[in-house]
């Protein structure tokens, strides 16, 4: 087995209370990697902060230079992180490079700081007075990322928070961490200076001893809402900048004029891809008027073949999910839910894979007839099951997302112009897709979500140069002027 440490101050640094960390096709553990203790924690912050007044007063061109070649290893090494991804996570090597990609997409954002960070001045604001802005960074920001997208969370928020001028400690999931340690490792390489990257792991004492310390300013979080919210709470409490990104539930709404064929086969990949665990995926299709059965036979049959198994073999489309207590959480809702009605269109959620028959698989699963208040409906289940529900109007569909807890990302599929001009006016959800079934937005714009589904002022990516930097005005007059004036001049 591997041995996972932790990356303080530019070097490997071995750890106690080791937990396994293991392949979710097999069952097996394939690393251990150490829990962080209180002064392990405190050693990665301390070592932030030390490296801050450095690499604070780096030249933007110097920081953008290591990010640059941090982006050029990381595609050199993309194979072997995506197998790295894909041994802890069990999502498919494809999906995994996938993933590395659009980490990489974060961080050619970040090269373009120097544009990003700019102030303002504006000249002769009073007799002689000039007035200009500048951008400070912050300080030591924390990142606590989930087990779904290992790479690609933390990167989205290290890289803009790194090229801003901060220090970064990474706390990722235990369940999948090792591929987070390795990209520490290539920015070492690409001339990051020692402490400016710290990566530890550790459970909710960890995270918490992370937003407590004083020496920390920022904290930025995905995971579940109801962990975000506490998170959001606990650091705000302690004065920090903080934004905590929970779950979802996307809606995508089928118009009567949607092309079936393609809507059938957008839906397919947009829910049962990556086993379902992506904050973007779609876990409900709305139809509105008539044809919701001639949808049904179409997804009930690319439901039928996907190809399940463990993600390192060839051909396989979809891996498991990435727990034994996901997967039988999940496979008792199904169960629930058609106990109490609900018609299963297909149902491959306890199918085992030949060969893999002690993996955390959960197939393809297609059902109607579901009432709003079963929990197949309101929970995130983050597995590859697809709700379809029925309506007759776009108002309806509407109502049915607004009404829903969690606002992260909806479409609408459509052939009429007005009617996704109305969706896009009126839905309640921070990414919002026409005939894009995952309405993600390239790095440029924002990652964000509403309602349960984030907390918090800003979003990742581009939206996160506001995050991590604070502004300073500065008034100045280089002409002497005599004499003494006790209240605002009236002129």
């Amino acid at each position: 087995m591997r041995t996972i440490t932790h990356w303080i101050n530019g070097t490997a640094v071995d750890g106690t209370g080791a937990v396994e960390v293991v392949n979710p096709a097999t069952d097996s553990a394939v690393a251990t990697a150490p829990m962080a203790d209180a002064a392990t924690i405190d050693t990665a912050v301390s070592s932030g902060l030390k490296a801050f007044e450095g690499w604070s007063q780096t030249p933007q061109s110097r920081r953008v230079h290591v990010l640059f070649k941090a982006r050029d290893l990381l595609l050199e090494h993309r194979d072997e992180l995506a197998a790295l991804i894909s041994e802890e996570h069990g999502k498919t090597l494809d999906d995994a490079a996938g993933e590395v990609t659009r980490a990489v997409d974060s961080i050619e954002l970040a090269c373009g700081g120097p544009a990003q960070l700019r102030g303002a001045t504006s000249l002769q604001t009073g007799p002689s007075i000039d007035t200009k802005s500048v951008l400070h960074p912050l300080g030591v920001c924390v990142g606590i990322t989930p087990f779904n997208f290992p790479a690609m969370m933390g990167l989205m928020m290290m890289s803009v928070a790194l090229a801003a001028g901060n220090t970064f400690v990474w706390k990722p999931s235990e369940q999948d961490p090792g591929v987070c340690v390795r990209i520490a490792e290539l920015f070492s390489q690409a001339g990051l200076p020692d402490g400016v990257l710290n990566v530890v792991h550790g459970g909710v004492e960890a995270s918490q001893r992370l937003i407590d310390s004083p020496d920390t300013e920022a904290v930025s979080f995905v995971g579940s809402s109801d962990v975000a919210q506490v998170i959001y709470e606990r650091a705000a409490a302690a004065g920090k900048r903080v934004q905590a990104f929970g779950g979802a539930k996307n809606h995508l709404v089928v118009m009567p004029d949607a092309d079936l064929e393609v809507t059938a086969d957008q839906l397919t990949a947009a829910a049962f891809g990556a086993a379902g665990q992506r904050c973007m995926a779609i876990s409900v299709a709305v139809v509105v008027g008539p044809t919701a059965e001639p949808l049904l036979e179409r997804l009930a049959e690319r439901a039928r073949n996907v190809v399940v198994g463990a993600g390192s073999e060839t051909g396989v489309e979809v891996g498991p999910v990435v727990s034994r207590r996901s997967q039988q959480r999940v496979q008792q809702v199904v169960r629930d839910a058609v106990a109490a009605g609900a018609r299963a269109v297909v149902d491959r959620s306890a199918e085992t894979v030949p060969g893999y028959e002690s993996g955390y698989f959960v197939g393809p699963t297609l059902l109607t007839d579901v009432d709003v208040t079963s929990p197949v409906y309101t929970q995130e289940l983050f597995a590859p099951v697809l709700v379809v529900l029925r309506v007759d109007t776009l108002d309806e569909a509407l109502e049915l997302i607004r009404s829903h807890r969690y606002g992260n990302g909806a479409s609408i599929f459509t052939q009429n112009g007005a009617a996704a001009n109305e969706f896009e006016r009126r839905v309640t959800a921070g990414m919002v897709g026409v005939n894009v079934a995952i309405p993600v937005p390239v790095a440029a714009y924002a990652v964000q979500g509403w309602k349960a589904s984030a907390f918090g002022d800003t979003g990742l990516n581009n939206a996160s140069w506001s995050f991590y930097t604070r502004p300073k005005y500065v008034t100045s007059r280089w002409e002497s002027v005599r004499g003494q004036d006790f209240g605002f001049n009236p002129n």
